[in-house]
C-alpha cells in the first residue's frame, strides 16, 4: 500500500490524515484520490455526498458514519436543468384547448344529400382531408358518408377485419363525436349505390386552397339536383386553410375533428400506450424526433446532392417524374447546398444530434424515432445513434408479434420471383440432343444462384436493372398501407411524448407533414409542452459556422444555439410558426380559434397579424370559469409543487455553472449577443 501511495503524491492535509485512519477507510480515501488527483478532499466531499467523513468525536476509534449530502443549490441547479429540457414553458401555460362552439350550434334539419369521398396519398394526407371533409359537409348543410381511404382499398388481401376508414379509426367513435355538428353515415342507401356503380353522380376534384365560395356556389346546387356529389382529395385538403373571421365555428369544427372525433382504432391505441409505457418505463421523460426524409418531399425542394451514390440517383429520377407531372416547375438538377442554406432541406440527424447535445440533453436520453420511411436507411442515422445510444423505435420496441397483430390476419400474395424453366421430359432431352450441333458440345452453363424475396422488394429490386421504375407491385401496395398504421403510432407517440424536435417541418411544399400535425396537436392539447419550432435557415447557418469544431463547440456558440432553441419554445417560436405554417396547413396551428386564455396579464402580447392581416396571437377569449376552477384544483392535487418562479432569462443560463463556466462568463449577459468573429478571438478553447 505504502508503495502505491509513492506513485502518486498526496495532496495537502492526506499525510496527515494517514496515521489516524485505519486501514479500510485509509483505503477508501486513496481510492478517492486517484478518482480526483488534482482536487482536496472538501472538493471531493461536496462532489460526491456519499463520501464517508470522520467524526470529531470518534476519530481516534475509527468508527465511521456516512455524511448527509450537501444542497448548497446542486438539487436546485438539477431542477432548473430538468424544467429547461423537458418544461413546461411558463410563457405559454395560459393557453388551455377549448374547441367546443361559442354559440348556439344546433344540427340542421333537412339534409341536401349525401357526400362521399374518396382520400388518396399517405397519412398526414388523410388526416388533413377528413377534417376538410367535414367542415365542407357542414358547410353544405349535407350527410357525410365515412370517406374511403384509398391507400388501404388498393392493397390487395388486407386483412378482412377492417373496412378502409377502419383501418385506421374508429367509426363508431368519429360518428358519435359528430353527432352534434354532421350527420355521418356508413356508407350510401341501397337505392343510391347502384348509381354510384354507374358513377352517374357528378364529381369535383378540388385543390386544398379551395375557397368556401366555390362550394356554395358550384357544388351546392349540383347536390341539391342530384342528391349525391363525390369528392377526389388528393392534395392533403380541400378547404384553404385560413377561413374568414366570421367562420371560425367551421375552424373549431376542424379542431373537434382532428383532436376528438378522429380516435384510432382501439389496437393501435393499445399498442401505442404499451410503447408510451416502455419508453418511460426507467422513470425518466423521452424525447420524439422526425427526421422528415421522405423521398417524394426531398426530390421536390431539390436535395438530392445531399445524399451519396445511389441514393442522389432516386431523389433525381424521381424530382424527373414531379417535373413530368407538372408537380415540380424548375430544373431537374439544382444546388442542394444553397437549398440546405435556404432552410429549404431536412436536418440531418448529426445536425440534430448536435443541437440536443448543445441544449444539454445527456448521452442517455431516451429518443424515439418517429417515421414510417427514413430514406437513407440506417446508415444515415450513425451518427446520431454514436451520440445517443438509446435511440429507438416501433422495431426495438415491440416485437414481430405485436406488429403482426396489428396488421391482422392477410391473405398471402403469389410471389413475383422469377419462376424457373419448366422440367423438360426425357423424350424432349432426346430430340434436343438428336437436333444439336457437331460434337463435342460444350458443356451447359451452370445454374444460376436463387433469387430471394428481399432481394427484389423495394427500389433495390430494380435500380440496378432498368432506368425505369416498374409499377407497384402486390407486396409494395401492401406495404403502403402497413405504412399508414406506422405513422398512426408514431403520431399517438410523438404526441404523447415529452419533447418533440422536428427535422422537418413547415417545408414550404404546400402540403401538410406529419411533423406540423404533431406539432399542432401537441400545441392544442399542452401548449406548455416542450415542442421546438426551430428555424432551419438561422441553425443550418449556426451549424455552418461551427463547420470544423462541431465536436467541440465553443462557449459562446453554445449560447447562441440555446438562445434560439429556447425561444422557439416560448411566445416566438409560437408566433414564427403561425406566420410560416398556418396558411399551409390550419391544424399546425389552430390557434387562437381553438384555445383560450386562463388569465390576462400585463405582460401578455397584443394582437399579432400575419402580413395578410389575420390574427395569428393574443385575441384568445378568457376561459370559462368552470375550466378554471378545475385547472386550479389539478394544480393543487399535482404531486410536487412548482419550483420558485424563475425567470426565463435564468432557465437559460442554468447550466452554465454545471458546464464548469467561470462566474464571470455566467454573469456576462452580453455573450449571447456576441458575435462569432469575437468568440473566435476570445475564446479560450481556440
Amino acid at each position: 500500500m505504502m508503495q502505491l501511495i509513492s506513485l502518486r503524491p498526496p495532496p495537502d492535509g492526506f499525510s496527515l490524515l494517514a496515521p489516524f485512519c485505519s486501514l479500510e477507510l485509509f483505503h477508501f480515501l486513496f481510492l478517492k484520490l486517484i478518482r480526483f488527483p488534482f482536487g482536496d478532499l472538501r472538493n471531493v466531499e461536496r462532489t460526491d455526498p456519499t463520501l464517508v467523513s470522520l467524526d470529531k468525536g470518534d476519530a481516534g476509534s475509527g468508527s465511521r458514519r456516512r455524511s448527509q449530502p450537501r444542497g448548497d443549490g446542486q438539487g436546485v441547479v438539477e431542477k432548473l436543468r430538468h424544467r429547461r429540457l423537458w418544461g413546461p414553458v411558463s410563457s405559454l401555460e395560459v393557453l388551455q384547448p377549448y374547441a367546443k362552439p361559442r354559440s348556439f350550434y344546433p344540427v340542421p334539419g333537412q339534409q341536401n344529400g349525401f357526400i362521399y369521398a374518396k382520400i388518396s396519398g399517405g397519412f398526414e394526407k388523410i388526416r388533413s382531408s377528413i377534417c376538410d371533409l367535414v367542415a365542407i359537409a357542414r358547410l353544405l348543410n349535407a350527410t357525410l358518408v365515412i370517406p374511403e381511404i384509398q391507400q388501404s382499398v388498393r392493397s390487395k388481401g388486407i386483412s378482412p377485419k377492417f373496412r378502409s376508414f377502419s383501418y385506421l379509426y374508429d367509426e363508431e367513435q368519429f360518428i358519435a363525436s359528430l353527432s352534434d355538428d354532421v350527420i355521418v353515415v356508413k356508407s350510401l342507401p341501397k337505392d343510391l349505390k347502384e348509381a354510384r356503380k354507374k358513377t352517374k353522380f357528378p364529381t369535383v376534384s378540388p385543390k386544398a386552397s379551395t375557397s368556401p365560395s366555390f362550394y356554395t356556389r358550384e357544388v351546392l346546387p349540383k347536390l341539391k339536383q342530384s342528391k349525391v356529389m363525390r369528392i377526389l382529395v388528393s392534395d392533403g385538403g380541400c378547404l384553404q386553410p385560413i377561413l374568414p373571421s366570421n367562420m371560425d365555428e367551421y375552424q373549431r369544427l376542424r379542431c373537434r375533428v382532428a383532436f376528438h372525433a378522429l380516435q384510432f382504432r382501439s389496437e393501435i391505441q393499445a399498442l401505442g400506450n404499451q410503447m408510451v409505457e416502455r419508453l418511460r418505463g426507467t422513470g425518466g421523460p423521452y424525447l420524439s424526433y422526425h427526421p422528415g426524409f421522405v423521398r417524394d418531399t426531398l426530390a421536390f425542394h431539390g436535395c438530392a446532392e445531399l445524399f451519396q451514390d445511389v441514393h442522389t440517383e432516386l431523389i433525381q429520377y424521381t424530382r424527373k417524374q414531379l417535373i413530368k407531372q407538372g408537380t415540380v416547375d424548375e430544373d431537374l438538377v439544382v444546388d442542394s447546398f444553397a437549398r440546405k442554406t435556404n432552410g429549404s432541406c431536412p436536418l440531418i440527424p448529426e445536425e440534430v444530434g448536435l443541437l440536443l447535445r448543445a441544449m444539454g440533453y445527456p448521452p442517455n436520453t431516451i429518443i424515439y424515432l418517429a417515421g414510417s420511411e427514413t430514406f437513407g436507411g440506417q446508415r444515415i442515422l450513425v451518427p446520431l445513434r454514436a451520440m445517443y445510444t438509446n435511440l429507438v423505435d416501433r422495431t426495438s420496441l415491440c416485437t414481430k408479434k405485436e406488429l403482426s397483430n396489428l396488421i391482422g390476419p392477410e391473405y398471402p400474395l403469389p410471389s413475383n420471383l422469377p419462376q424457373p424453366p419448366p422440367v423438360k421430359s426425357e423424350k424432349q432431352l432426346i430430340e434436343e440432343w438428336k437436333k444439336a450441333g457437331p460434337r463435342p458440345r460444350p458443356l451447359p452453363p451452370p445454374p444460376a444462384r436463387p433469387f430471394y424475396q428481399h432481394e427484389k422488394e423495394g427500389w433495390y429490386g430494380w435500380i440496378a436493372e432498368t432506368d425505369t421504375e416498374p409499377d407497384p407491385s402486390s407486396m409494395d401496395i401492401r406495404k403502403q398501407a402497413h405504412r399508414l398504421l406506422w405513422d398512426a403510432l408514431d403520431y399517438y407517440v410523438s404526441v404523447e411524448a415529452d419533447a418533440f424536435f422536428p427535422g422537418f417541418n413547415n417545408d414550404g411544399s404546400g402540403w401538410p407533414d406529419f411533423s406540423s400535425l404533431v406539432m399542432g396537436h401537441r400545441s392544442y392539447q399542452t401548449a406548455s409542452g416542450v415542442t421546438y419550432r426551430p428555424n432551419r435557415k438561422t441553425l443550418v447557418g449556426l451549424l455552418s459556422s461551427m463547420h470544423d469544431n462541431l465536436y467541440h463547440p465553443t462557449h459562446n456558440w453554445t449560447v447562441l444555439v440555446r438562445d434560439h432553441l429556447n425561444k422557439s419554445l416560448g411566445v416566438d417560436g409560437f408566433i414564427a410558426e403561425a406566420e410560416s405554417s398556418k396558411t399551409a396547413s390550419f391544424l399546425s396551428h389552430p390557434f387562437p380559434e381553438c384555445s383560450c386564455r386562463t388569465s390576462k396579464s400585463s405582460d401578455t402580447p397584443g394582437h399579432v397579424m400575419s402580413r395578410s392581416g389575420k390574427l395569428l396571437y393574443g385575441n384568445e377569449e378568457e376561459c370559462p370559469e368552470w375550466m378554471v376552477r378545475g385547472l386550479a384544483m389539478a394544480s393543487q392535487k399535482a404531486t410536487g409543487a412548482k419550483d420558485e418562479d424563475v425567470e426565463e432569462g435564468e432557465l437559460l443560463e442554468d447550466d452554465n455553472e454545471t458546464d464548469g463556466q467561470s462566474d464571470s462568463d455566467n454573469g456576462n449577459r452580453s455573450d449571447t449577443n456576441r458575435s462569432m468573429e469575437q468568440d473566435e478571438e476570445m475564446d479560450p478553447d481556440d
